[in-house]
């Protein structure tokens, strides 16, 4: 035992040089436990790696503690490392750091009652600039000065502010805080700001100044509560011109009269009485509301007419006949003319011990009484009923329990619980004869189960039926839940309404597979009984882990929020069952698309068995369908982030659906979204910004649509062919861009132009590539009807063509005659202007084409239409 422990200490002897090697890179706070020296500093940039060590000697095992800020570290990666018996090597290891994990971190031990803390570090996490404060949404007066605030910090510092007025900086770059100050704006406009450092840069919310104006008429103005002498008019409050609604009028009109009666009050409630009104008088009334830009045009009048006085005379001579089991109440006929305008009849209330037992409205001066007690006193008055209410009430007639018992033997009220006697005692018996049956029957089983039938000739027929199976071999599945998987409560919040049982699908043929899961196609069982072809998502049986379900789970519950004819629709997730006690496999049940991934269909029409021809049309509309998916997502704040033709489906219907978030992101607070920690990701289709700086934003999702348009164009090619990945960005920031296909529109390679753009807020909206697409596809429908040869392309060879994209789209600027490329410096390094989107090179273009050779669909649409 000794050797194998000194052999043992050998091995981590002979270990540890390599270790002091593999942390060389890394900074080392290397102290003894006793005595703390002077804090040192400790700057990295956020996203990096940090390892930290700590050194002890003089105890054996020691209980090592890391603190952060007088706080116990958890749940950090922490290696305890012995040199020998007295001597140990402390990791504190933060795989990818931000802000955070700033602050003041040093190693604690306790020995003999006393703490002692090794030297402090300060652990300073620079990135680029976090907004402290963001343009606001607000509403202006039209031509009057406002201002906007924008605020960021480092570190590192300083940081400097820089304004947008819709697509267009305005000012001059300001240290933060900055203040926008706008001499006034006449339509509504957006705005936004940049915050930039040495680290790059990070762009705040788009706030949205909208202009005030005067409000819209009140809605439905209604009259209610009318009476003889009052009335209540009520409405709701239209457009309030973006200003809060300070104060409404109310006018007022009585039939034949020409005075108006105008009443200004404050708002809100939007409800106003009317008192002091003639009784049967006819009356019309509108309302207008008011703000700080003006006072709203009236609604329409409404009409309404108040009600007759009620009657003034009181039913008399009001009195009881007792016949069997029934009252009969009885009073003197009024004359037709004291009941006043819109008679209605007589109303009647009786009571009991104070409380109203019933009410009764009749036409004649006799009524029939119900819903009473014998045993108590009876209370009863009339009155005479029209529109406008109620007259005088009659003197109350009492009728004592002794008077209405003496006056009968016994009402029927009395003999009403007969029929509920009568049901109790056969529910009894039919209770006892069920108990019966079933001790008899039961007497008959064994502890395995039923093992005697009924008797037949005498003989009992011997069989058996087991209560319970039992399998030896197979250990018994447990219905899994949500519960039982380890998730967090609120991505369980989330699927909980969208779980499916695994009974109510089969799963069919593999539909495809890739490096962590699979997709299968399924039959799930509708409520009606029907049977719906559904793929089925799933992780490999054996590679995943609790984090890797959730992961998983996660992409469902982003679906879930979707609704869109081009985004793909969740149907459910599901847990397949294993036993043995594993995890159970996550599922996700989703639509079945016949003719499955867009870049597989377009590689068949291009390289299949039987290849078949696309239209360009048909190409057209897939884009289209792309983007008006990805319009919608930015419009729910989602960022995409794997947008590729492998990662959109084909329906039956030949309609694209935007599919795969397993990568994308709901943005919360700004529009921007920072990736913290290596991934696998789609190198060749991520922006210049999130190849520096993991930066994704809806620009950059911008960026792989213009690539997808490429992989369309091309029918399933791969992008930049013959580069590697790391080679990309290097690739990309020399000005390099993909080379626009041979059979390619000059229209749509501009609309990739655009896409990868190096300024993110001048690559186009997805709203704007959708319309421009719908406009270059309805153009070409238009002139492929009417056969014009105006697309057709004469005279240019390919070579010609390729010697005018380069040197039409370099993404740079060309040094003298040489045709060199010179990337243009900035204090971000990836915002650069791009000179095939400059008003020169554009204009020398345009030039060109209408020489006669050839027309460029974009251009006809931007000077005609002025879209772009």
């Amino acid at each position: 035992m000794e050797m194998k422990q000194t052999m043992q200490m050998r091995g981590l002897l002979l270990l540890l040089p390599a270790l002091w090697a593999l942390f060389s890179r890394d900074f080392r706070a290397v102290t003894e436990a006793k005595g703390v020296g002077m804090p040192i500093k400790l700057t990295v940039s956020q996203g990096q790696p940090v390892k930290l060590n700590c050194s002890l000697e003089g105890m054996e095992e020691p209980e090592m503690l890391w603190i952060k800020d007088g706080a116990v570290v958890q749940g950090i990666d922490q290696v305890y490392i012995p040199v020998n018996e007295e001597h140990w090597i402390g990791f504190l290891s933060l795989k990818s750091v931000d802000r955070t994990d700033s602050g003041k971190y040093w190693c604690q031990v306790e020995t003999n009652g006393k703490k002692e803390e090794s030297q402090h570090v300060w652990l300073i996490v620079e990135g680029v600039p976090y907004f402290t404060v963001e343009p606001k949404d607000q509403s202006v007066i039209p031509g009057r000065p406002f201002q906007m605030a924008c605020a960021a910090v480092g570190p590192p510092e300083p940081v400097t502010i820089v304004w947008w007025m819709g697509d267009s900086r305005v000012g001059h770059p300001d240290l933060s805080p900055s203040i926008l100050n706008v001499s006034g704006i006449n339509q509504s406009t957006v705005f936004s700001c940049e915050a930039h450092n040495i680290k790059g840069l990070s762009s705040s919310r788009t706030a949205i100044v909208q202009i005030k104006a005067i409000p819209f008429p009140p809605l439905n103005v209604t009259v209610t509560k009318i009476t003889s002498n009052n009335a209540s008019v009520t409405w709701q409050s239209g457009f309030d011109g973006l200003s809060p609604l300070h104060s409404c009028m109310v006018q007022q009109v009585a039939e034949l009269q020409d005075e108006v009666v105008t009443e200004v009050f404050s708002v809100p409630p939007f409800t106003r009485a009317l008192p002091g009104l003639k009784h049967a008088t006819n009356y019309s009334v509108r309302v207008q509301c008011s703000n700080e830009m003006g006072s709203s045009p009236f609604s329409d009048w409404v009409y309404f007419q108040t009600l007759g006085l009620a009657p003034n005379c009181t039913p008399q001579n009001v009195h009881i006949i007792q016949r069997d089991s029934c009252l009969i109440l009885e009073w003197e006929a009024v004359a037709p003319e004291m009941f006043g305008e819109n008679a209605l009849g007589y109303r009647l209330e009786w009571s009991q011990d104070n409380i109203t037992q019933g009410e009764l409205i009749v036409k004649e001066a006799r009524a029939n009484l119900s819903m009473w007690n014998p045993l108590k006193d009876l209370l009863i008055k009339v009155c005479i009923l029209s529109s406008a209410g109620c007259g005088p009430w009659s003197e109350p007639l009492l009728l004592t329990s002794q008077d209405l018992i003496g006056g009968q033997r016994q009402p029927l009220y009395g003999t009403s619980w007969v029929p509920v006697v009568l049901g109790i005692l056969t529910a009894l018996v039919t209770a006892v004869a069920l108990a019966l049956i079933l001790l008899r029957k039961r007497r008959k089983e064994t502890r395995f189960g039923q093992a005697f039938g009924s008797v037949v000739r005498g003989d009992p027929v011997v069989h058996f039926r087991a209560v319970r199976s039992f399998n030896r071999e197979v250990p018994e599945l447990i219905e899994v839940t949500l519960d039982s998987i380890g998730i967090s409560d609120e991505l369980k919040t989330k699927l909980k309404d969208v779980l499916i049982q695994e009974q109510q699908f089969t799963l069919g043929r593999m539909l495809g597979k890739g490096e962590f899961g699979s997709v299968r196609e399924g039959q799930l069982k509708m409520p009606d009984g029907s049977l719906q072809k559904v793929a089925v998502k799933m992780l490999k049986a054996d590679i995943f882990t609790s984090n890797d379900i959730e992961e998983f789970l996660k992409e469902a519950a982003c679906m879930k929020e979707f609704d869109h004819p081009h985004i793909t629709k969740l149907i459910g997730v599901s847990l397949r069952n294993r036993p043995k006690g594993r995890l159970p496999i996550p599922m996700v049940v989703l639509p079945f698309m016949k003719h499955g991934d867009l870049h597989s269909f377009l590689l068949m029409s291009r390289i299949g068995e039987n290849p078949f021809s696309l239209p360009l049309q048909t190409l057209l509309k897939f884009m289209i369908h792309i983007a008006n998916g990805m319009e919608y997502l930015s419009s729910k704040n989602f960022i995409h982030r794997d947008l590729a033709a492998r990662n959109c489906m084909l329906d039956e219907n030949m309609n694209v659906c935007v599919a795969d978030f397993g990568l994308s992101k709901k943005i919360y607070s700004g529009d921007y979204y920072r990736q913290g920690s290596a991934s696998k990701l789609p190198v060749k289709w991520l922006a210049l910004e999130s190849l520096a700086d993991n930066l994704y934003t809806t620009h950059s999702d911008v960026w792989a649509f213009g690539v997808t348009m490429w992989e369309i164009v091309t029918r399933g090619q791969t992008p930049y062919a013959g580069i590697e990945n790391a080679e990309i960005y290097n690739y990309l920031i020399s000005g390099n861009r993909l080379k626009q296909p041979p059979e390619c529109l000059e229209d749509i390679y501009d609309l990739m132009c655009r896409c990868w753009h190096l300024e993110p807020k001048l690559r186009p909206s997805f709203g704007a590539l959708k319309l421009q697409l719908e406009m270059i596809l309805a153009r070409l429908s238009l002139l492929s009807n009417s056969q014009d040869p105006l697309y057709v392309n004469v005279g240019r060879s390919q070579e010609a063509c390729r010697s005018e994209v380069t040197m039409n789209c370099p993404f740079g600027v060309l040094n003298g005659e040489t045709g060199a490329i010179a990337a243009v410096t900035s204090d971000c390094r990836y915002i650069m202007n791009p000179l095939c989107l400059g008003n020169d090179a554009e204009s020398e273009r345009h030039q060109d084409l209408s020489d006669g050779e050839a027309q460029s669909l974009l251009y006809d649409l931007e000077m005609g239409a002025k879209l772009c």
